[in-house]
């Protein structure tokens, strides 16, 4: 019988979010802010969970665990972020999903998914619609010295990550039983990106209160 990984999160916000034209991590998302959301919904699959933040930047209030880190250099990408995040859970856990903060509809068993395929792996990434996803995925600690040696190397791109360790790529059929529709990659990059997911947000809202009230309506 193998034994349990265990598997922490790390959400990157120290992104500068040139698109969407302010912080993502502040802005309101269905009574939440969209960092607070998405550390919330990761930590209902992991535990436990890294931010990782710029240097000096402001982060809205986080679930009380929450642990804040920052990057060692500012606007180094995904990879620095990364590195300071799997520093900051040596020693806790054997994994860590990482997440970007612009994913207010991710869902818990998207997460475990990943997890659960990860096996003997290194990383476990999706690959979908012809990209990988680097920050939908799952990485054992131990790739650490591997992305500061790429660091240290100027080599900033994910994908060179998953060119020197041994990496399992997924598919989309993967999930097709817990996020049919792919909610977990849904990167909300521009205002138009934003106001689509809370339109829909609060229509799902809505039409679950109707559903609701009818079921009232016939059980007095």
């Amino acid at each position: 019988m193998s034994q349990e990984l265990l598997t922490g999160g790390i959400v990157l916000c120290g992104g500068e979010s040139k698109r969407m034209g302010c912080s993502k991590a502040w802005l309101p998302f269905a009574g939440e802010t969209m960092v607070s959301r998405v550390v919330r919904l990761l930590g209902e699959a992991v535990r436990p969970v890294v931010v990782v933040a710029a240097p000096g930047q402001d982060l809205p209030p986080l679930p009380g665990a929450t642990v804040v880190v920052r990057d060692e250099e500012k606007g180094r990408g995904p990879l620095q972020g990364l590195a300071a995040g799997l520093a900051a859970l040596e020693g806790q856990v054997d994994a860590a999903y990482a997440s970007s903060c612009d994913v207010p509809l991710l869902v818990p068993a998207f997460v475990r998914r990943v997890v659960a395929l990860l096996g003997d792996h290194a990383i476990c990434v999706p690959y979908i619609a012809g990209f990988h996803h680097p920050l939908a995925a799952v990485y054992r600690l131990d790739v650490l010295a591997a992305v500061r040696r790429l660091l240290t190397e100027d080599r900033l791109r994910p994908f060179f990550l998953v060119e020197t360790v041994r990496t399992r790529v997924v598919s989309a059929d993967d999930f097709a039983d817990v996020d049919s529709t792919l909610q977990s990659l849904r990167n909300l990059n521009t205002p138009a990106d934003y106001e689509r997911a809370l339109a829909e947000v609060a229509a799902r809202e809505l039409s679950e209160k109707k559903v609701h009230g009818r079921a009232i309506d016939r059980y007095p």
